[in-house]
């Protein structure tokens, strides 16, 4: 049985995705490089805020954090490549609207685990080892897992069959006949059931809290203040609507993400260390 990758854990294959992906055909490349450079920019003017009000060792630990979790954050936007295709959910509205929830449940999913880094931090110093020894163990799964897992069919991965089991809600197939957007329908027995799209939103919440599992220690590993650690995710997490078209067409690209994944998150678990 080949351990999982960090991706695996949240989705799957890096290899199908390559081959599966184009740029959504919506988007216009210039306005997401544009976009994309604003949400930069956006993040170093709040950067130069913190070393206005609390000095140069806290912009650059928010800086560093940044750069950390955007590094991490390009696996996410992969991962939303992967579950758009699975479940049909075509370029344009559909897929802006199921980015935004998406985004809006990642920003309190990391407001969680951040509160709950910070409590047992404070309580106990020697969580800074078990922080390390995470990403390390990711790091090394990632490193040492091979290809093994490049052909793995996301409807067996373990988010996507649990969403899949209708176990929570009756769900259909099809999307809505009149407004596809919607995230319920009626079918023809009169039964209201959850659309694809709705399937889709709740596998990327969940793929977030497996990604949250390692960004979160992450960025610990370079702050330990609460503050630096979750408004460093919020300006990486809110800059991945910009940088989803900018990845979208670059995806075939990605050769080495989760190899470059790995040494990010190494690297960080020996300074934890």
């Amino acid at each position: 049985e080949p351990t999982p990758s960090r991706r695996r854990l949240a989705l799957g294959p890096a290899r199908q995705r390559s081959r599966v992906y184009a740029a959504p055909k919506e988007d216009d490349g210039d306005d997401s490089n544009l976009v994309a450079a604003l949400s930069i920019a956006a993040a170093g003017a709040f950067g130069a805020g913190i070393y206005a009000t609390m000095g140069a060792e806290k912009a650059l630990e928010f800086s560093a954090g940044y750069v950390v979790e955007q590094s991490l954050s390009v696996d996410n936007l992969l991962v939303f490549l992967v579950l758009f295709e699975y479940f049909k959910v075509p370029p344009g509205p559909m897929q802006d609207k199921a980015l935004a929830y998406g985004l809006y449940g990642a920003v309190v999913c990391r407001a969680v685990f951040v509160g709950l880094g910070a409590v047992a931090l404070a309580e106990f110093r020697g969580v800074l080892l078990v922080f390390a020894g995470i990403l390390l163990a990711t790091s090394a799964k990632i490193l040492l897992g091979g290809d093994e897992d490049d052909d793995e069919d996301p409807s067996k991965n373990a988010i996507v069959r649990w969403v899949n089991s209708q176990s929570l809600v009756p769900a259909t197939d099809a999307f809505d006949a009149e407004d596809p957007s919607r995230f319920f329908t009626i079918d023809s027995q009169g039964i209201r059931r959850a659309t694809p799209l709705l399937a889709a939103v709740a596998c990327l919440e969940l793929s977030d809290v497996v990604f949250a599992v390692d960004s979160v220690p992450a960025v610990f590993g370079v702050s330990e203040d609460p503050f630096i650690v979750y408004t460093s995710n919020m300006f990486a997490i809110l800059g991945l609507r910009a940088w989803y078209g900018v990845l979208a067409r670059a995806a075939q690209e990605l050769e080495y993400l989760e190899t470059a994944v790995a040494v990010v998150l190494g690297f960080v678990g020996l300074k934890l260390g």
